[in-house]
């Protein structure tokens, strides 16, 4: 197995510069990453450093907290397929989903998979926020709104990805892909998630993972 393959390298931090992006793109480009992962404001940057690799562009809509407004969360990725993003990774209205407002938070999923299309949609639960019961009701309800991919955190939530809730998605998402986020730091810790259903792994390790060195970041 290839685990380069899997990684979304992610680099989220406020206060990244433009010589950071640069850099987490070089080192994409190294170890042949599925993505890098950052913020919209990069993407233009992103992908003119990776337009001619297979390395493909991922950024966050309504993150971290997924409390923008929907008209903001879609102009937010129609402005980043615009700019090169390949992939959109974007959070549930956390809230709606506390106040079992599921038909708002449905639609939601839905309207953001329309602006991206035919681009690949991650919609991520934030699992840390979220009951049992109420993490399987908005993975089943993002795959039937459309999404490509259920992921478990944005790192800024104080929890991580977790082999039970790995699990429990991948038996939610079937064909669709699962993205374990959020304290993913080791080799071993990467490919545990895969073990228990992973297909992508979102982490801002992947080269302390490559080289089997000890972790840089918690993300």
């Amino acid at each position: 197995m290839e685990i380069a393959s899997y990684i979304d390298h992610t680099l989220l931090k406020a206060t990244a510069t433009q010589a950071d992006i640069i850099s987490l793109c070089e080192e994409a480009k190294q170890f042949s990453f599925a993505s890098v992962c950052i913020q919209p404001y990069w993407v233009a940057l992103a992908q003119q450093q990776l337009c001619k690799t297979n390395v493909k562009v991922c950024t966050v809509i309504g993150f971290p907290l997924g409390a923008n407004t929907t008209a903001i969360k879609i102009a937010e990725t129609k402005q980043a397929i615009a700019d090169g993003a390949d992939e959109i990774d974007m959070v549930v209205n956390i809230g709606a989903i506390k106040s079992q407002q599921w038909n708002i938070a449905k639609t939601e999923i839905e309207q953001i998979v329309t602006a991206a299309s035919p681009h690949i949609v991650k919609v991520i639960l934030e699992t840390t926020y979220l009951s049992t019961e109420e993490k399987i009701q908005i993975a089943e309800i993002a795959i039937q709104a459309g999404a490509h991919f259920i992921k478990t955190s944005t790192g800024f939530g104080g929890g991580g990805a977790t082999i039970e809730d790995i699990m429990m998605m991948k038996k939610i998402a079937g064909t669709k892909g699962v993205k374990a986020s959020g304290g993913i730091k080791t080799t071993t810790d990467a490919m545990a998630m895969i073990n228990a259903g992973a297909t992508r792994i979102g982490t801002s390790n992947g080269v302390a993972i490559m080289n089997g060195s000890n972790f840089s970041d918690a993300y």
